[in-house]
């Protein structure tokens, strides 16, 4: 591994983390950790600014490759954002990301991007709960749904085994993306649309874990409409276990039994599939983030 730590960002929907990765031990060091709010909706070049801003708040050696994770739809070769009605950062659509960041950010060796629920799930099978199996499936919950399907270490993204792309956001289930049915915009509006208030999704496991049935009720059907959804991918791909993060994950105590029951309504062999939340929900997608730098600076 690297002997200089490496740079990263870490892109949500709602916040952009810089950092350090130290890859040369086996308990790899994160540090130098920055995290800033980000506005999805805002102008692009007051988004990459807020890119370029969190960038320079650690101290990257010059010439360094930073490792960036962003969710789809994104061409992660080329560095160019394809986002059009997803609910975050329309305005990047066909805006090249690299080129834009590598204006702002004139000491950097270049950028090698890679998709969020990849990085996540990279980082947990390198050096989290997903180390030693074989076949993973890394799932992200917040703002949409991520995933990403990891064959000894690579992520498959083609074949009969995976999604399109390797995506459960292009999943569709009752006649439409899986995402108008399981996101944090369909539960809010699930719950705006039986009781006409609007609460977010923190809200909703508040009020469910303090016993408002209705938070229950959206948040049951729809996190058992995930598990029934993505339960014939777990078994087509032969997945030894399934990681889960992304902010949402958080009460995977809460929600975590109506995925499994949606899951094995939907294909029974799997009642013995491993679930886990992941050891690093935090440090995993700098980490993954980081090994594609790492293997960026290698070619």
């Amino acid at each position: 591994m690297t002997h200089e730590p490496v740079p990263v960002l870490e892109v949500g929907g709602t916040h952009v983390t810089a950092a350090l990765v130290d890859l040369r031990q086996d308990a790899p060091a994160v540090t130098a950790t920055v995290r800033r709010s980000l506005a999805h909706d805002e102008s692009a070049a007051q988004i990459l600014d807020d890119l370029a801003e969190a960038a320079r708040s650690v101290a990257a050696g010059p010439g360094s490759i930073w490792g960036v994770a962003v969710p789809g739809p994104f061409d992660y070769a080329a560095g160019v954002a394809w986002y059009r009605d997803v609910g975050k950062f329309d305005s990047l659509y066909g805006v090249d990301v690299g080129a834009e960041l590598a204006e702002r950010l004139p000491g950097a060796g270049g950028f090698a991007f890679v998709n969020d629920a990849e990085a996540f799930t990279g980082g947990e099978w390198a050096f989290g709960v997903a180390r030693g199996h074989e076949r993973v499936v890394g799932i992200t919950l917040g703002t949409g749904i991520g995933s990403t399907f990891l064959e000894s270490g690579k992520a498959v993204r083609v074949g009969p085994s995976v999604p399109p792309e390797g995506r459960a956001d292009l999943v569709r289930y009752a006649d439409a993306p899986l995402e108008e049915t399981i996101s944090r915009r369909a539960l809010i509006a699930r719950y705006e649309e039986l009781t006409g208030t609007r609460k977010d999704v923190a809200e909703l496991a508040e009020l469910a874990r303090s016993g408002d049935a209705v938070a229950e009720r959206v948040l049951d059907e729809g996190f058992a409409h995930l598990g029934r959804a993505l339960a014939p991918w777990f078994a087509s791909f032969a997945a030894g276990v399934v990681v889960v993060g992304g902010s949402m994950s958080a009460s995977w105590d809460l929600f975590g039994p109506s995925v499994r029951r949606g899951m094995v309504e939907a294909v029974p062999a799997l009642e013995e599939l491993p679930m886990a939340v992941a050891r690093r929900p935090v440090q995993a997608p700098l980490l993954g983030a980081a090994l594609t730098a790492h293997d960026a600076a290698r070619r």
